[in-house]
């Protein structure tokens, strides 16, 4: 069981757009440090909570802009999670950031 997989849409609903691409964000900056052979294994897990976050976010988002530009990252997303590779997690990590003006703004500090 993944850590986000007890999260309900109730309660993921009550976090704002902002904060809800952000946490994805949170996930994905873990994702970072973990390209190495040797976390093959929990890169995988973090790309599960990223998947279900993201999933979690087109089922609330009342925005069908946002959910149709969400659920294409999150193809390439799950293109990430069957074959990692770096530099596709990056370009996913900053096009995520500018989904939201909010979120936007991390782009300079975290990539």
């Amino acid at each position: 069981m993944t850590q986000h997989a007890s999260l309900t849409p109730e309660r993921w609903a009550g976090f704002g757009r902002d904060q809800q691409i952000l946490m994805i964000a949170n996930e994905m900056n873990r994702a970072s440090r973990l390209f190495g052979p040797e976390d093959r294994g929990r890169l995988a897990s973090a790309y599960e909570r990223i998947l279900r976050l993201a999933d979690l976010t087109v089922e609330v988002q009342p925005s069908r802009s946002l959910r149709r530009e969400l659920l294409r990252w999150r193809e390439l997303a799950g293109g990430v999670y069957l074959e990692p590779d770096l530099q596709a997690h990056r370009r996913l990590f900053r096009a995520l950031l500018l989904l939201t003006p909010a979120s936007a703004k991390q782009v300079p500090l975290l990539l």
